[in-house]
């Protein structure tokens, strides 16, 4: 049976960001907070570096945003990357006050802090090399804690609910339509107020440091309602993810080159020096690419990183995670280079939203990985995104807060109707197209493009989303046709804004075009559902 289920705030997305504001907003509203799986299954679980903030006598404000628009090779927005790194020493007293416990000086005076690629000063506030697990953990056990905040897990949302907006002559969303894997049925939610907190859609390519449910869920979403996106071209691909059969997806996190390890060849040289004179510390695209490069010139399956030369005991002390996983699979790296190779790892673009994190759509909200502030322009400097979940869940709890007892009702959304779909026999096809579109976006949206790559990879995707649709509409809805059907959506939006970007900046490297054009320019691309148009209302009074 389905069930309607009403809230003040509807959070989609159960990582850094969404927990956040639904901690944010608790005292003030009813929030509901969906989670695809189990709440610790997201990717800020997964995060290893740390968050970058000011917290040092000797850092600045300025620094740390000048740092932040050099790595986004002139597309960061000044404003919004002013907005968040002002911010970003009250994010980490707030997080400090929810329980997280970040690594010390041996002292116990201070905090330690790392420097990571881009960055010029030692700013990266970190619990050891599992900073994500630590934030997360505390998370979690302040929103159980929590009477005004409902948790659902294994709950996987569909499409938004829109209606006419009384206040303001533009569609506003009212709720989601979510598939529950507990009872396998689609559920309505009904809210004044929703946000997308669904983090990105690395899982559209093959290789990922990213979990299973980064599929794109909250930009299809929000692009099927009528919002814009922006800069969807910019896939950051992280240099160093463990090369090994049995090892799915383990990031090596960036505080190793931080902290003096060297990237070498299979011979044991040393390269970085030829592409950039920051070497092991430039920019996370200029070392992705310059390791792809080496592969192919060579055609080696993976390069290599070693950390051997520090001692056992820093390494043991720094690396804990790294250092037990690798050992997982035979590799001692306190003795041996650890292999790597370059995967797809954090969306840069988005769901285009202000300072508040509002979308085109009326009581819409996204924040986090799924949207597009303007924080990291064409590239994102190492450890800015835990920091802009943080700081995005708080302004768009304050701008929720300020207004949702103003809201006007809204009509009863209508059920979902199942009415007319079967049981598929052929989950087979889900898994088939799956993965082929993850293949067709590594070889021809991947590292390096060109723009017949990328017309090959426009055609298969037309092909592709006309059988997902046939398909989405006969049979019952499951969690992996939800997210093929997503991944596909978003796949079209990468290349669509990949072809219309007709030069090479930040994390697009175009051979037809290597050079960059003398002004950037955000690629925005608009629905023809466009939320913002103005449309006729008629309010619950005029009925």
């Amino acid at each position: 049976m389905t069930r309607l289920h009403q809230f003040d705030v509807l959070v989609i997305g159960s990582g850094a960001a969404g927990l956040s504001l639904a901690l944010h907003l608790s005292e003030h509203a009813s929030v509901a907070v969906l989670s695809k799986g189990e709440l610790h299954e997201g990717s800020t679980w997964f995060a290893q570096g740390g968050i970058a903030a000011v917290l040092d006598n000797q850092d600045t404000i300025d620094a740390h945003v000048n740092d932040t628009l050099a790595a986004g090779a002139g597309l960061c927005h000044p404003d919004a990357v002013r907005f968040t790194v002002e911010r970003s020493k009250a994010a980490i007293e707030w997080l400090i006050a929810q329980g997280v416990d970040f690594t010390r000086e041996a002292d116990d005076q201070q905090y330690h802090l790392t420097q990571e690629g881009g960055h010029s000063h030692r700013r990266i506030i970190h619990s050891a090399d599992a900073t994500g697990k630590a934030v997360l953990s505390s998370l979690i056990e302040r929103v159980k804690e929590s009477e005004g905040i409902t948790l659902f897990e294994n709950h996987v949302a569909l499409d938004l609910i829109t209606q006419p907006d009384p206040d303001s002559r533009k569609l506003r969303c009212t709720g989601a339509y979510v598939y529950s894997k507990q009872d396998d049925h689609v559920h309505t939610f009904q809210a004044k107020s929703v946000v997308l907190a669904t983090g990105g859609a690395s899982k559209v390519y093959l290789y990922t440091s990213n979990p299973d449910g980064a599929s794109g869920d909250g930009i299809a979403m929000a692009w099927r309602a009528g919002c814009r996106v922006a800069n969807m071209e910019f896939n950051q691909f992280h240099p160093t993810c463990l090369f090994h059969p049995k090892a799915k997806s383990f990031l090596i996190t960036e505080a190793l080159r931080g902290e003096g390890a060297f990237l070498k060849l299979p011979d044991g040289r040393r390269f970085m020096e030829k592409f950039d004179a920051r070497a092991e510390l430039a920019p996370r695209d200029i070392v992705a690419r310059a390791i792809d490069h080496e592969m192919k010139r060579l055609g080696a399956d993976c390069l290599y990183l070693d950390i051997s030369h520090k001692p056992e005991s820093f390494i043991a002390s720094h690396f804990p995670t790294v250092k037990a996983k690798c050992l997982e699979y035979g590799i001692d790296i306190t003795k041996e280079p650890i292999p790597v190779v370059p995967a797809a790892h954090y969306t840069c673009g988005g769901i285009v939203v202000d300072n508040a994190g509002r979308t085109d759509l009326n009581h819409l909200y996204a924040i986090g990985e799924a949207s597009f502030t303007g924080l990291h322009g064409a590239n994102r400097m190492a450890s800015n995104s835990l920091l802009e979940c943080i700081v995005y869940a708080q302004s768009a709890a304050e701008h929720i807060s300020s207004q949702i007892n103003q809201i006007s009702p809204s009509f009863p959304p209508a059920s979902w109707d199942e009415s007319r779909v079967t049981d598929s026999d052929e989950d087979v096809v889900i898994s088939h197209n799956w993965d082929e579109l993850r293949r067709f976006m590594w070889d021809y949206v991947g590292i390096v493009r060109t723009q017949k790559r990328l017309e090959r990879a426009a055609h298969r995707i037309k092909l592709l989303k006309r059988e997902i649709a046939e398909y989405y509409s006969n049979y019952k809805v499951r969690g992996d046709l939800i997210e093929l059907r997503n991944l596909a959506m978003v796949a079209e939006l990468i290349i669509r804004s990949a072809m219309e970007r007709k030069e090479s900046r930040g994390l697009h490297y175009s051979l037809d075009h290597p050079d960059a054009n003398h002004v950037a320019r955000d690629t925005i691309l608009v629905p023809t559902n466009y939320a913002a148009q103005e449309v006729f209302v008629q309010t619950l009074s005029e009925e």
